[in-house]
């Protein structure tokens, strides 16, 4: 079983609902984005548009952010999805450098988002956090072995997210990325994502 996402780029709206549901899932602090939703332009004037792309980190079967973690922090579970061991995180940031999709981010203190201390929700939330530690998407694993699915494909309100087994040809993903040729990011790379977008 590999886990893996395709992303239906005709689909999304950009409303940020997989950011939100993402924070809201994972109790991240305040600068910390697991999932976010970057807007890019194509084409030349007059025929220009705007799509909305969400990113996040692709659990790469090659990962370069595991062949460079010096402690053995970032490891991979058995489904293919790219985890870190905060016990084991030194919070070198070698990760980060080496990661094609920017998907980690450091955390230098957690803090909260309203002034007057943290609210009981972040106070229970950030116990998953540990300060001067690398921190990432890792496909909301406590919602997946409750048999859910991530936080931002069942939050998805335009149903432009599809997950599952990518190593099982029958399985929604799988079709998808056959039938509606999705690709990954930055496949001249080498890492080969688990993540695939359907163009718009």
């Amino acid at each position: 079983m590999r886990l893996g996402m395709v992303i239906d780029l005709k689909k999304c709206i950009g409303c940020y609902g997989c950011a939100a549901a993402c924070k809201a899932e994972n109790a991240t602090p305040p600068g910390v984005l697991w999932c976010r939703v970057v807007k890019v332009e194509s084409g030349t004037y007059p025929q220009v548009r705007r799509i909305s792309v969400p990113l996040q980190c692709n659990h790469c079967g090659d990962p370069e952010c595991l062949k460079v973690c010096p402690t053995g922090a970032t490891f991979k579970h058995e489904n293919g999805i790219v985890d870190i061991d905060h016990e084991l995180c030194v919070g070198c940031r070698y990760c980060m450098m080496a990661c094609p999709y920017q998907a980690r981010t450091f955390q230098h203190q957690v803090l909260g988002y309203f002034p007057g201390g943290l609210t009981p929700y972040e106070q229970r939330g950030y116990q998953r956090h540990q300060e001067g530690t690398v921190s990432k998407c890792n496909f909301c694993l406590p919602r997946l072995e409750r048999g859910l699915e991530p936080a931002c494909v069942a939050n998805c309100m335009s149903r432009a997210r599809i997950f599952g087994d990518l190593d099982d040809p029958t399985s929604e993903v799988a079709r998808a990325i056959r039938e509606k040729g999705a690709q990954p990011l930055y496949p001249e790379l080498g890492t080969d994502p688990s993540i695939f977008y359907i163009a718009p």
